[in-house]
């Protein structure tokens, strides 16, 4: 992807529209936003082009994201107002930047513990992020329940582009930001979990490469 305008007109792109009414607001002490640490990686470049998002998140209301696979559009409700609202403006950002258009989601869990598609690497699971990372956002009342979007990480910390939605549940530790839900395509999922898994993980066959590949044709940001 070629970045087409200049870095003034993409960061006052992405302002107007993660952090609507800032502008606007009254006295700073009364904005309701949050500072964020998004901190560059050398030793993990970029997969893709792309600007760090702002580093501050608004904290009020939510935002949707609609994911186009190549099985249907998923649309996502983040919640600003959560426990994660920098994770949510992070992939408000990056879908606006067109970070996720013609990805692959490389892995996909059916097993009695775990039930995710996981998203968002560039090259393979867990390799191609975005050339940054920022902590995690947890406050342990987490829940990761059928139709839950969270942040996928490789250790504290280590958040970037990944993440997954859950299909059934995940019997996992409190350690993954939670964004928000699925409000429209869990038939997509399911349809995606129909097709099976080829298995990439020696602990079990659940674990792997879905059968058919899944695919991000286009995501784009809606409110």
């Amino acid at each position: 992807m070629k970045l087409r305008w200049g870095v003034t007109a993409v960061v006052s792109a992405l302002a107007a529209v993660l952090l609507p009414g800032i502008a606007t607001a009254a006295p700073a002490s009364s904005v309701p936003i949050v500072r964020c640490e998004f901190t560059p990686t050398p030793e993990n470049p970029a997969a893709r082009p792309v600007l760090r998002p702002l580093p501050f998140a608004f904290t009020r209301g939510t935002v949707d994201v609609t994911f186009r696979f190549n099985y249907g559009p998923v649309t996502v409700r983040l919640n600003r107002a959560g426990a994660a609202p920098c994770a949510v403006h992070n992939l408000a950002s990056l879908a606006l930047q067109r970070f996720y258009d013609h990805s692959q989601c490389w892995r996909l869990t059916n097993s009695s513990r775990l039930g995710v598609l996981q998203c968002g690497d560039i090259y393979e699971a867990e390799k191609g992020g975005p050339g940054y990372k920022f902590p995690d956002e947890v406050d342990g009342t987490e829940t990761y329940e059928r139709g839950t979007i969270a942040m996928g990480n490789q250790g504290p910390g280590t958040n970037g582009s990944e993440f997954f939605i859950v299909h059934s549940f995940a019997n996992i530790p409190k350690n993954y930001s939670v964004m928000g839900k699925v409000v429209r395509g869990m038939e997509v999922l399911d349809r995606i979990v129909a097709n099976g898994i080829i298995p990439t993980d020696p602990n079990g066959p659940a674990d792997g490469l879905p059968a058919k590949p899944v695919k991000i044709q286009k995501a784009t940001v809606g409110f």
